[in-house]
């Protein structure tokens, strides 16, 4: 049985960016107020007193897009100074860290992962929902600074979606040539945009792996995380190609996470909430802090058991209702 030890921390379910494969064009969310969210001293407290405890030590924080968080440099500071922590990462959009990055990597991050949907800026601000160039201007100049302050390894991801990206797979790979960069594509999933979904469909990687392959020549590679990517290289080159192929390839009996919502909801399965458990509830009800940590640990014994594919009644003809931002990164 695989050990869960990496736990997915959503700080905000709000977003900068609109991208389409996560929310349907012209729908407004209903997001959550900030009296709901987590504090910042409740996380800390589930952080010492439960996750910890029971055996977590592998940590990401997510969105919504995380440095929308008021606080998230000190939050970041108080994470890494907890000396039972062996990894802390962060997945951002990249759009603040023109602003950020130095303040991050000075509170003790380390890693952190970018979405890049395209290097086309037109293609780009169609895939984010915003007009004009400006949002893919600053997300580049974003990527370049977490590369100058020293984030190793830094990982791009990019979400193929049919007829719209999949062209530039080739020339996102290249990046991974000259540079000690990581890049990641994720087959498009059936999350927040059930239409999108069903009008474009997904590309298998190992359809993406073939391209790249008859190109330049591919090898097995690694590189640091936690994640359930499958790492290649280019041979010669300096950075490393994943594949996340949550749609062709199930990877659910290697998967090691769960996820923790920015209202305090912990979820075992991205796609399957089966025994959820309300912690902010319950921190603030007084539930004691050893019946937490049975709560959760209870959880961990049933999550083996919960399956990506065999999706709860959060579907709606066969997508998933809510968004990244809502169910915890």
């Amino acid at each position: 049985m695989n050990t869960v030890d990496y736990l997915r921390i959503s700080l905000i379910d709000r977003c900068n960016f609109r991208c389409q494969y996560c929310l349907p064009e012209g729908e407004e969310l209903d997001y959550v107020l900030q009296k709901d969210l987590l504090t910042q001293d409740e996380l800390l407290i589930l952080l010492k007193e439960v996750f910890i405890p029971v055996g977590f030590r592998k940590f990401r924080l997510t969105g919504g897009e995380p440095l929308l968080r008021p606080g998230v440099v000190r939050l970041v500071k108080a994470i890494a100074d907890l000396p039972e922590i062996e990894d802390l990462s962060l997945t951002t959009n990249g759009f603040l860290l023109t602003e950020l990055a130095q303040d991050l990597f000075d509170a003790g991050l380390r890693r952190i992962n970018i979405s890049l949907d395209s290097l086309d800026p037109d293609i780009f601000n169609q895939i984010i929902g915003n007009r004009g160039r400006d949002r893919w201007e600053k997300t580049w100049l974003g990527i370049q600074k977490a590369h100058q302050v020293g984030f190793d390894p830094l990982k791009l991801n990019i979400v193929i979606i049919p007829n719209v990206n999949d062209h530039e797979v080739e020339d996102l790979a290249a990046l991974t040539l000259d540079k000690n960069w990581h890049i990641r594509f994720i087959e498009f999933m059936p999350i927040g945009n059930g239409d999108l979904f069903q009008k474009k469909a997904w590309i298998p990687s190992e359809e993406l792996r073939q391209r790249i392959l008859q190109k330049w020549g591919l090898v097995s590679s690694q590189v640091l995380g936690n994640g359930p990517a499958d790492i290649f290289q280019i041979p010669g080159a300096k950075g490393t190609l994943g594949f996340i192929s949550q749609m062709s390839e199930c990877f659910c009996d290697r998967c090691n996470r769960m996820r923790l919502s920015a209202d305090g909801w912990l979820r075992p399965c991205l796609l399957n909430e089966t025994g959820q458990l309300d912690l902010k509830n319950a921190l603030r009800n007084g539930v004691s802090m050893t019946q937490l940590k049975q709560q959760v640990s209870e959880l961990l014994l049933l999550k083996p058991e919960i399956n990506f594919k065999e999706r709860d009644s959060g579907t709606q003809n066969g997508t998933y209702a809510r968004t990244m931002s809502q169910i915890g990164g």
